[in-house]
């Protein structure tokens, strides 16, 4: 039997989530400079990386006219369909800003990185489940 390491798994798991964020920075970049849009290019701010988690979102991207993008980044190793997290905050962001909101998954990470986005409400493409509960003292 092999030993279990949560501490590594999670330390794994923020890496791979570092570098999906990093690569949406870059391609978001990319998609605005080759649209003629370097003004915009050179606004694309890494929130998550700059600020830490807590703003419902990962990077803030822009639509060719100026509009804004909140993107938040799901990036796995596995398949497509891998199940991922998604806090309470990130959910409550995509409801309170659905037009601006994109959920960016990346899979495949490892191997042959593919993305997709979901528009909100992210209920009409996920199963979302609550699958932690905070204990306090009355």
């Amino acid at each position: 039997m092999r030993k279990f390491d949560p501490a590594a798994r999670d330390a794994r798991n923020r890496e791979l989530g570092k570098l999906g964020e990093e690569r949406v920075v870059v391609s978001e970049q990319t998609r605005l400079r080759s649209e003629g849009r370097d003004d915009l290019a050179g606004k694309v701010r890494w929130v998550a990386h700059l600020d830490g988690d807590g703003a419902g979102y990962d990077i803030l991207s822009f639509e060719t006219d100026g509009a804004e993008r909140f993107l938040e980044v799901k990036t796995t190793v596995g398949y497509e369909r891998t199940p991922f997290f998604i806090s309470p905050n990130e959910l409550s962001f995509s409801q309170e800003r659905p037009e601006e909101f994109r959920l960016i998954r990346l899979y495949d990470f490892a191997k042959a990185p593919k993305a997709f986005e979901l528009k909100p409400p992210l209920e009409d493409h996920v199963a979302l489940q609550p699958v932690n509960y905070q204990a306090s003292f009355g």
